[in-house]
């Protein structure tokens, strides 16, 4: 059973930074592709970046180039550093696995808030 625990949100400022962190336990993690989903008020939850075993990454347009995804299996952490943020990045980030997550893997999510 792979546990998942996200980290490192927080209230931002527009155009700030912030580092999330998601801390698997399970010795499976690196089998998996993992993604970074968030989930905005009144909002489905959406991939927001995905990473597979070997580094391959891809991300939504919305956050093409403010937001770089990257893993190390060997710690079994993936992070999602997040620059350029802006208020329509305000949500509820969670890590599963992808494309297909597991339902029962969804952690507690980290809140970022993006506001002057």
């Amino acid at each position: 059973q792979v546990q998942l625990a996200e980290s490192g949100g927080g209230l931002v400022q527009p155009g700030g930074s912030l580092r999330l962190s998601c801390a698997a336990s399970g010795r499976l993690f690196s089998f998996y592709t993992m993604g970074w989903y968030r989930q905005a008020p009144g909002k489905q939850r959406e991939l927001v970046a995905a990473i597979t075993r070997g580094g391959s990454t891809n991300y939504a347009d919305s956050v093409e180039g403010r937001f770089t995804i990257s893993r190390d299996n060997g710690k079994n952490t993936v992070i999602l550093q997040m620059s350029s943020l802006k208020p329509e990045d305000t949500a509820v980030y969670y890590c599963n696995k992808y494309p297909l997550p597991q339902q029962d893997y969804w952690g507690q999510g980290t809140q970022v808030t993006v506001s002057s």
